[in-house]
């Protein structure tokens, strides 16, 4: 294996991936402004970027594919190029959840405000801090924050149960809320899952960095040799 050609490529497969993590948090971000605001532009804004993040989701997967089957890598390298492959489809996915909750900020646009969005904005803070330290640890190798977003979860998940109680209620009292109350609801469950695919991002910098698995409960070390990657 040529190693000085091999980290070069390496070298800007990370770049490329830690420029598609930043455009899906920018998507993020605009998707929950055009919630909080009821802003058709904003969610215009969000659903725009889809695309571009698609193109780049392809462009990586077939990067580390290609890298894999050219050079062979293994220990540290390989772990780090399945990973990325992994966190590049995680990305995407988020992507995808932004654009749905996009969506959903497109149909409330003009509608009346209701008291339970002042709850879809803190539980989207906390997604959004989940997704951002989750990136933030695997640039960094920082298994403590990858931990600590993991505990998180359940912070989002109680929130969500919570909100999904408050609309049902209003729902019920309120029957020319239910389409409103239905997009809300599924606003909430896509702002659960991109926590949980945070969770999957943090769980993935662990492994690729520390060889250690910690999904589903486990921690097991590997017993392949060679050094890990360090970014």
């Amino acid at each position: 294996m040529d190693k000085r050609h091999f980290d070069v490529e390496l070298d800007q497969l990370r770049q490329k991936l830690v420029m598609m993590a930043t455009k899906v948090e920018i998507l993020i971000n605009h998707s929950i402004e055009a919630i909080r605001k009821r802003d058709a532009a904003a969610a215009e804004t969000a659903l725009a970027m889809d695309k571009e993040i698609d193109r780049m989701e392809i462009e990586i997967e077939e990067a580390a594919i290609s890298l894999i089957a050219r050079y062979q890598p293994a220990a540290g390298d390989l772990r780090f190029l399945v990973g990325a492959i992994k966190i590049n489809n995680d990305l995407e996915r988020i992507g995808d959840h932004g654009v749905n909750i996009a969506q959903s900020a497109a149909l409330l646009a003009g509608r009346p405000d209701v008291k339970v969005l002042a709850d879809i904005p803190w539980m989207a803070g906390l997604a959004v801090s989940m997704l951002k330290d989750s990136l933030d640890s695997f640039i960094s190798g920082d298994s403590e924050k990858a931990r600590e977003v993991c505990t998180r979860d359940d912070q989002v998940d109680e929130l969500k149960d919570q909100i999904l109680r408050i609309v049902l209620t209003f729902m019920m009292e309120k029957p020319d809320f239910i389409s409103s109350g239905m997009t809300l609801i599924l606003v909430a469950r896509n702002l659960e899952r991109i926590a949980d695919l945070a969770t999957d991002i943090s769980e993935e910098a662990i492994y690729i960095h520390h060889g250690k698995v910690i999904k589903h409960g486990a921690e097991q070390q590997p017993e392949a040799s060679g050094q890990d990657v360090v970014s």
